[in-house]
């Protein structure tokens, strides 16, 4: 059942010859809705507004036209007064648009509020959407002033646009849009609040908002009209949709939303795999796990865990009494979350997907008494650490902080050195559990080039990109690699056989995330 959300594309160009084109090719590329922020255009007037108006519906005739002329306050384009930016909005009505967007600072005052409610009066099929936008925090009473706005004009459609300092301040947003009903838009800006964006359709929010590309964003955290439409695929999406994601500070640079939302669509699921921008450590995550927790209705059912809460999220897990899998029991870290009954899971798959990475290349009858270093003393690190003990090899784990590595060493038997001491080792197979090297930081590598041999094995489990510098020095001195990528899609293989119940298609898996990567 198709949701009543529509995927509204902002046109926010300067003159009216660049904004008929971006109408076009929004219109073109299916955007259910268009938004006509007028405050961008150079020399703004009441002809100029007509005229806009009026060639957009000949290019858009059936697509609903959205007419905002944003006051300086609350985010405008360009610096108009109230009284040229009420004549646009009357113009507006007049013209043909769907809605006109006032903020409610301004539909407060009584000339400004008698203007727009006789023109509105005098033209039907238009409506008028009241506004209210924070581009510092959060609102301090959410709910209070959706009713002040709804007191205002009940017939008005009230829009709540606030910034998270943190993706807990989004769970905010959701109450407020289950405990109401009808014509609404609440949405938080910001990376934090991209999820609130993508899960609109969920609850029936009258429009959510998209860029018509990244370079054409009018409000932080927009994401583009084709990342919805296709990784996304917020059409399909209703209360009925099932949520997964990926929990991590930062999570931009993750691949899984469009690895498993690519395998949700092929296999034709109701099930969406957000970003999920846990920023903090363990308080933080805890107050993120406790809001999904105690909201089953927004039907978030499992988390894949990195960088850096792998070992914080399992001790949520054992403080709550949940159900921990032997071997992350061993490991002593999780990047794997289900909440089925209200009951916690934790499962870990880096040391499958790892070790067979490691396996495919080597042979397992390699790593018996095989010396390997590990660098990096985290999450990933210990899943490595764990196999590769497992296997008989002889580990030596390298890390800045050479506490951490000693501890790590201890649970499992190993040995432990600062990364100073990587110059002077001696090891055949060497991996990385760093996130040195990782995309935007393409430029550092974890291992210095001088260790590097012919005879050396390299795995590096970042995977963005697929070459890093420590591959690259790898591959120039005649060492065999085993790449970030195998892994990452073998460990998301048994995610998706967690998270679904169904095998996933590894062939699927990594074309997608070679296409986002740019490799093809």
């Amino acid at each position: 059942m198709k949701n009543n959300t529509r995927c509204t594309v902002p046109i926010s160009a300067a003159s009216l010859s660049a904004a008929l084109a971006d109408v076009q090719v929004a219109s073109d590329a299916g955007a259910d809705c268009l938004e006509l922020r007028l405050d961008y255009l150079d020399d703004l007037s009441v002809t100029l507004a007509q005229a806009l108006i009026t060639q957009v519906r000949e290019i858009a005739m059936d697509v609903p036209l959205i007419v905002t002329c944003r006051d300086p306050r609350e985010g405008a384009g360009q610096v108009y007064d109230r009284e040229l930016r009420l004549q646009v909005l009357v113009a507006a009505i007049q013209a043909g648009a769907s809605f006109i967007d006032v903020e409610a600072v301004n539909y407060r005052v009584p000339e400004v509020r008698e203007v727009l409610d006789e023109a509105l009066e005098r033209t039907q099929g238009c409506r008028l959407i009241i506004s209210a936008h924070d581009f510092e925090g959060c609102f301090e009473d959410l709910a209070g002033l959706y009713d002040d706005i709804k007191r205002l004009n009940d017939r008005a459609v009230p829009k709540l646009v606030y910034t998270p300092g943190h993706i807990n301040d989004c769970f905010m947003a959701f109450d407020l849009l289950l405990q109401t009903e009808g014509d609404r838009i609440v949405i938080c800006m910001g990376a934090a609040g991209a999820i609130t964006r993508i899960l609109a359709p969920m609850f029936n929010c009258t429009v959510t908002f998209a860029a018509l590309d990244k370079g054409a964003k009018t409000a932080p955290g927009q994401l583009t009209l084709s990342q919805m439409q296709t990784l996304y695929r917020i059409d399909a999406m209703n209360a009925s949709t099932e949520l997964y994601g990926i929990i991590a500070d930062p999570v931009g640079h993750s691949m899984s939303p469009t690895l498993h939302n690519a395998g949700f669509d092929q296999q034709g699921m109701n099930r969406v795999y957000l970003p999920l921008w846990v920023a903090g450590g363990a308080t933080e995550l805890n107050a993120f796990l406790e809001n999904v927790q105690s909201r089953p209705w927004l039907n978030m059912q499992g988390f894949s865990v990195t960088l850096p809460h792998k070992q914080n999220a399992l001790a949520y897990v054992q403080a709550q009494g949940g159900q921990v899998d032997p071997l992350v029991a061993q490991i002593g870290a999780t990047n794997t979350l289900i909440l089925k009954d209200g009951t916690w899971s934790a499962t870990n798959t880096d040391y499958t997907g790892a070790m067979k990475a490691i396996i495919d290349v080597t042979g397992q009858d390699k790593l018996k008494g095989c010396e390997v270093a590990v660098v990096g003393a985290g999450g990933v690190s210990r899943a490595l650490v764990a196999g590769l003990c497992d296997a008989g090899a002889q580990v030596t784990v390298y890390n800045r902080t050479v506490t951490k590595a000693e501890q790590l060493a201890r649970e499992f038997g190993c040995q432990a050195a600062d990364l100073d001491a990587l110059e002077q080792m001696q090891a055949s197979l060497i991996v990385n559990c760093t996130s040195i090297g990782m995309s935007p930081n393409v430029d550092q590598s974890p291992v210095p080039a001088s260790c590097l041999h012919a005879n050396t094995v390299v795995f590096d489990t970042v995977y963005n990109p697929l070459e890093t510098l420590l591959i690259k020095q790898t591959r120039q001195q005649g060492g065999q690699i085993i790449s970030g990528l195998d892994m990452f899609v073998n460990q998301a293989m048994d995610q998706f056989r967690l998270f679904t119940g169904q095998e996933g298609d590894a062939e699927l898996m990594r074309k997608v995330v070679l296409s986002r990567l740019g490799d093809r």
